[in-house]
């Protein structure tokens, strides 16, 4: 099983999100062909409901933290309550690489 795909099953576990898409974006950043080391997600959950981001962050933080000790690098977090998710229409397009050999 692919990171990516391990990484839905524990967001699903953890927050039984409405609404969750993970993307995994290594190919535009400095790695390796193949690699899982770069992610978006995007999550929309009612068990956000009242938290702010900083908090919304910890809780997806610590349901990837096997993830992230295992070589995980970079997540791109966006949180939504369901209510939030219809309001805002989507997410925002992740902006491209600078690190590395990218610049």
């Amino acid at each position: 099983m692919t990171i990516e795909a391990q990484i839905k099953q524990q967001l699903t576990l953890a927050f039984m999100p409405v609404f969750l898409e993970v993307v995994n974006e290594s190919h535009g950043h400095n790695v390796a062909p193949g690699s899982e080391t770069h992610f978006k997600v995007v999550i929309v959950a009612q068990q956000f409901s009242g938290d702010r981001s900083v908090q919304r962050h910890r809780q997806v933080y610590a349901a990837l933290d096997a993830f992230i000790k295992q070589g995980v690098h970079a997540l791109a977090i966006h949180t939504y309550t369901p209510e939030e998710w219809q309001a805002a229409g989507g997410a925002p397009e992740s902006p491209a690489c600078m690190g590395g050999s990218k610049r």
